[in-house]
């Protein structure tokens, strides 16, 4: 992240250390990951150990500590969406994308995560395309969402 962008995101939270986890949330939201540069960065002007970020970062699955795609692909495997066929779901996306679940397409279009329960059990299988949920998913449904992110098959 440039450093003028960094700074803005500090000032918007005054500098405190105590807004250390919307600091971490705001760069994330950004850069779709947290970047060691700026994991750094945010130490040194916070005056705080690395630790002590390092250790929100990990607790929180909602971080990343790896570059993601553009595009986060989320599957809810939770017991309803399980029985409901949520894994075949992840198996499409994992055929058509090339992709497995925690990892990133080679274009750094897409990243297929997993969840285990994100509480929307009578929409199952479901599915969050960037924040987007679309339950009841199918498989042609998920054609339908994939579509521009796969190439023709000749």
């Amino acid at each position: 992240m440039d450093t003028n962008k960094l700074e803005s995101i500090l000032d918007r939270h005054d500098r405190d250390p105590a807004a250390l986890l919307a600091i971490l949330q705001d760069i994330q939201a950004e850069e779709n990951y947290l970047p060691k540069e700026d994991i750094k960065a945010v130490a040194k002007k916070l005056n705080l150990p690395l630790s002590r970020i390092y250790s929100l970062a990990t607790f929180f699955s909602s971080f990343s500590l790896e570059p993601r795609g553009k595009h986060i692909c989320t599957v809810c495997m939770g017991t309803a969406c399980h029985v409901r066929g949520a894994s075949s779901l992840v198996d499409h996306i994992g055929r058509e994308l090339d992709v497995q679940a925690g990892d990133t397409t080679a274009d750094m279009q897409v990243t297929l995560e997993t969840v285990n329960c994100v509480g929307a059990c009578a929409m199952g299988p479901l599915l969050i395309m960037d924040g987007e949920y679309h339950g009841n998913m199918t498989v042609s449904g998920l054609d339908r969402l994939l579509k521009p992110f796969t190439k023709t098959k000749e």
